[in-house]
């Protein structure tokens, strides 16, 4: 039972919590091990029970253990529940969480799928069938395509079902929160009783406790008044906005020494009035994305019903829009959570974070990173996005990454929620380097770790950083040598769309790589090429699947090495995003300007880091010319027996298949003139 008297809600109540409050999501599983998430209001006390398909004789069962639990708050538990045994694969399973409130379908009875009596799944030993996706913003216009995903897994045999769900990056936008979400996320924190942080002393802003933010006329709408900010004293400082004065005369640089000093915002989001900024807030934001329960609680209405007054400043004219407009997507976001909830508990879900799942461009530059190091505050704000995401999102990839070293920092923060160990905890997380994951199924799936191992620029500091330094790049090749084939999962496509990466790269000439998110894995040098080495290595896989997202719009491109009697098969794949789009007149306007500047025969294209390669566009099976497709919408790829790709295609938020048909024969003289390669 929560007691709320202050006057949160509407009316004074009592609330009762239920038991489950995200989750369940069945997370990494194979013949050995099944780990299963969710979040409870109190300890769980559970019997994990696995069945044959029809059967009622249990294969397994174990109790849920308290070491795999952590309490976070008064009414928060985190439990990573996991189970080890010998499991049968590629059959259809059953299971059961028999709780202390009752099996976890008759508390949730919305879980199951028309005539089920318990959960199903199925331990795949092949990745033949994937469905995944990046990008998904609860307050776009567009609708949600996993809940699409859901209508589809609905009507399949469990044998028929994908082997696993990629999520491959912002599955929560912790720099551009709706104004609706925000408040449901304030009153989440009071329902959980999540703690009362406390910021490092010394701290730049005036924030002492997150009782602080909630109290202050800028809570909504205004955060970007209480993100840190730092001085641009125009020397030769190591900051995100060093601009274009490398490539000026020295004199006329020095003149910029007598020009005003301004303060600029270390976070470069365009968006970020409703920046998380607590711990308790980015782990409010993920209960609230997957699961429908906590909505049920909390008033969302709560801000027009008080006129829109915050702390005695009433909100101008255009937020006051700007929140009706974003409680109406809010609310059929939310309206879908029961199927997405649905879906996560039946297939085995992988996760890895890209930059919104902690901030806009985190880690982009050099100069970005020292900015947001040499700031209390955002070091602080950059550390409870790790925490966060280390609790939902990490934990459940790789268990084993997480050993009694790990776990002992996360124990003692989370039973004496100090700020030094706050810091501390922060600390050794920023200094790990186990976020990347290996799925054992065939082929072998490498997930990326494309921000915090990152090849620095040493030319200039505004210079896009490498998505992995060099150590990262040859752990991952040695990770593939000998393998027949490998799905490779990197949040930003390897290879993009060239008119795009060739406005990204004038904007970074120009000192602005954060004005157009100057991101691609051919910005740098050094990582460009590594990786186009690897590809040519001889004892690196015959087929090579990339799964991509970050862009917003979706394309498939089968790529061949130049001048070799023996390429590999290169296939990048991108969707994105689950909810959200491109603005649509640019990305016309980006697909246009590709085909007519990038064309097959155009010397263009000897001047990109890929001259080595022949890339072959594929075209959707769509009306016109467009090869990229701007939906919202969840990525469907079945691989054949040789790990290469026999159907790509991705599946609208509305449920309409689009899909990318094969290019039958990749030699120029066989392609129609939509299909040829540049």
């Amino acid at each position: 039972m929560v007691q709320v008297f202050d006057g949160f809600f509407s009316n004074e109540q009592e609330i009762t919590l239920p038991l489950v409050v995200a989750g369940p999501i069945l997370r990494k599983v194979t013949a050995s091990h099944i780990s299963i998430w969710l979040v409870c209001s109190q300890s769980l006390e559970a019997t994990f029970s696995l069945y044959a398909s029809g059967s009622s004789e249990p294969l397994f069962q174990a109790d849920v253990l308290a070491e795999h639990q952590i309490q976070i708050g008064r009414n928060a538990w985190v439990v990573h529940a996991q189970f080890s045994g010998c499991f049968p694969t590629d059959t259809a399973l059953q299971y059961r969480l028999d709780t202390q409130q009752g099996d976890i379908t008759s508390l949730m009875p919305d879980l199951l799928y028309g005539d089920e009596s318990a959960l199903t799944f199925s331990i795949k030993t092949r990745a033949d069938y994937v469905l995944h996706g990046s990008c998904r913003n609860p307050h776009h216009p567009s609708q949600d395509s996993l809940v699409a995903a859901d209508n589809k897994v609905a009507a399949q045999a469990v044998s028929e079902r994908p082997a696993l769900l990629m999520m491959s990056g912002d599955q929560i936008y912790a720099d551009h929160v709706a104004g609706p979400t925000l408040d449901a996320i304030a009153q989440t924190i009071k329902l959980l009783g999540l703690s009362n942080e406390r910021f490092p002393d010394g701290c730049e802003s005036e924030l002492v406790t997150a009782e602080d933010i909630f109290s202050s006329p800028h809570h909504f709408y205004g955060r970007d008044k209480l993100l840190p900010h730092y001085t641009n004293t125009n020397t030769n400082t190591n900051t995100n906005t060093q601009h274009a004065h490398d490539h000026l005369d020295s004199r006329f640089a020095r003149l910029k020494d007598y020009l005003p000093k301004r303060k600029l915002p270390v976070f470069s989001s365009r968006e970020s009035e409703n920046h998380l900024i607590t711990f308790a807030e980015y782990f409010s934001m993920y209960l609230l994305v997957w699961s429908p329960q906590l909505w049920r609680l909390v008033n969302t209405n709560r801000l027009a019903e008080q006129n829109f007054k915050v702390n005695g400043q009433t909100l101008s004219a255009k937020w006051q829009q700007v929140w009706h407009a974003e409680k109406k997507h809010v609310d059929a976001f939310v309206a879908g959570l029961p199927q997405v909830q649905r879906l996560m508990a039946h297939i085995p879900t992988y996760m890895i974070f890209d930059d919104h799942d902690v901030t806009d461009d985190w880690n982009l530059t050099v100069g970005w990173e020292k900015a947001a190091f040499d700031s209390l505050l955002a070091r602080r704000v950059i550390g409870n996005g790790l925490m966060s995401y280390w609790l939902c999102q990490g934990w459940g990839n790789a268990p084993e990454h997480f050993d009694e070293s790990f776990m002992a920092f996360a124990q003692r923060y989370f039973s004496q929620p100090t700020a030094e160990h706050h810091d501390e905890f922060i600390t050794h997380l920023s200094r790990f380097e186990q976020w990347h994951y290996t799925i054992e199924t065939q082929p072998k799936m490498l997930v990326l770790d494309t921000r915090t191992r990152r090849w620095r620029s040493e030319s200039r500091m505004n210079k896009p950083s490498g998505l992995m330094d060099w150590e990262a790049l040859i752990e991952m090749q040695q990770a593939m040598l000998n393998e027949p084939a490998v799905i490779i999962v990197s949040a930003a496509p390897m290879f993009g769309v060239k008119f795009i990466e060739t406005l990204q790269r004038g904007m970074t000439w120009l000192g602005q790589p954060l004005l157009i998110d100057a991101e691609n894995w051919m910005a740098h040098p050094g990582a460009a090429n590594t990786l186009l080495s690897i590809f040519t290595h001889t004892k690196t896989p015959t087929n090579f699947v990339i799964l991509s997202g970050d862009v917003h719009y979706s394309f498939a491109y089968d790529i061949k090495l130049r001048f070799r009697r023996s390429s590999p098969n290169i296939f990048q794949i991108t969707s994105s995003g689950i909810k959200n789009e491109f603005p649509n007149r640019l990305l016309r306007v980006c697909d246009t300007m590709d085909r007519l500047l990038y064309s097959p025969r155009s010397p263009l294209n000897w001047l990109t880091k890929r001259k080595r390669l022949k890339i072959f566009k594929r075209d959707p099976d769509t009306h016109g010319h467009d090869r990229l497709i701007n939906r919202s919408a969840i990525g469907e790829l079945r691989l054949a027996e040789d790990g290469s790709p026999s159907h790509i295609s991705i599946l609208t938020a509305k449920g309409e298949v689009i899909a990318f048909p094969p290019i039958e024969k990749l030699a120029p003289s066989s392609l129609s003139s939509h299909q040829q390669y540049d």
